[in-house]
This record gives structure tokens, sequence and C-alpha cells, in this order.
């Protein structure tokens, strides 16, 4: 299964207990089909929604996943609460820091340290995503964590740090 750099970490560790393998692939339903097809999957999507089945169409296919969504539930008897109970959500805040110059995270060493920093803290209970928008002056910080208070912490301080870098 392909998702995405944010797809939530929840997902991943519920496909990993299924003994499937997650990738993740840049946002985009380009790159997740790019990555479905590099690696021969054949089910991926986005949080934004786009779904892609590969065995069953080309592109993605909002009716095709509402009825093979639906075809489980028939095939299963379970409601769909049921089958999604196999999937516990990690908190996740999101920020966009609007910044007058596009900020690439990966290469300011300022807030590199700080996202290293946060990382170590949070250890194994989260997860961090840096990236500029491709499409606005807009600076991502997703911040994922077993606790929400945390997340949302780790989040702000992120943020800071963007726009301390990028004159904000």
């Amino acid at each position: 299964v392909v998702g995405t750099v944010m797809s939530n970490l929840g997902l991943e560790k519920a496909l990993t207990g299924l003994g499937i393998e997650f990738l993740r692939a840049r946002v985009g339903d380009r790159y997740v089909m790019a990555m479905l097809k590099e690696t021969g999957g054949q089910l991926g999507g986005e949080t934004s929604g786009h779904v892609l089945n590969l065995a069953r169409a080309t592109t993605g296919d909002g009716l095709l996943a509402a009825l093979q969504v639906l075809a489980v539930m028939k095939g299963t008897g379970s409601s769909l609460a049921e089958l999604a109970a196999g999937m516990e959500r990690l908190p996740q805040v999101l920020i966009n820091v609007r910044t007058s110059r596009r900020v690439d995270p990966d290469a300011e060493p300022a807030i590199g340290r700080v996202a290293a920093e946060v990382a170590a803290e949070m250890g194994a209970d989260g997860r961090i995503v840096l990236r500029a928008s491709g499409t606005e002056p807009v600076t991502r910080v997703m911040v994922e964590c077993i606790d929400a208070d945390r997340a949302r912490q780790a989040a702000e301080t992120l943020a800071r740090a963007v726009e301390t870098v990028a004159g904000n």
C-alpha cells in the first residue's frame, strides 16, 4: 500500500500489524501512482481522498473505491465503523505557516536543529513532516504524536522556527 508523507501513522501501524508493507510517497496522487508502478503495488491514496486501486482501474476513481468498501462491508457483514476500528488514528496537528518567501525546511539549518530537538523529544511516539507547499507561499508543519498536547506543542515550536527563518 502506498500513502503519502501526510498519511496518518496509525494507518502505517495498522497495515504493518496485518503484515502489509506501507510506503510513503511525496504528496500528490501522481507520486502515489508512480510509486505504485515502481513497486508493483496495487492500492494507494492520499489524505485528500484520492484512492488508486490498480487491480480495478488505471486511475483514481472515488465511485469505484466506495463500491469496493461496500463490497467488503457486505462480504464481512461488518459496519464501516467496525472495519475502521482496526486503525487507531494518531493525533495529527497541521499548521500552515504563511511566509513572504518560499522556505525550504530541508535547506534551513536553523529549522533542522529545532526539528531534530523536537523529534528526539518525541522519540518513537511521534513523527514530523516539514514541507514547502508547491502551490502557495506556505510551509506546512505537520506533527503526529500519541499525545495530542505534545503534538500541538511540537507543531507550534516548529512553526515559530519557520516564522523566524522566513522573517515573519
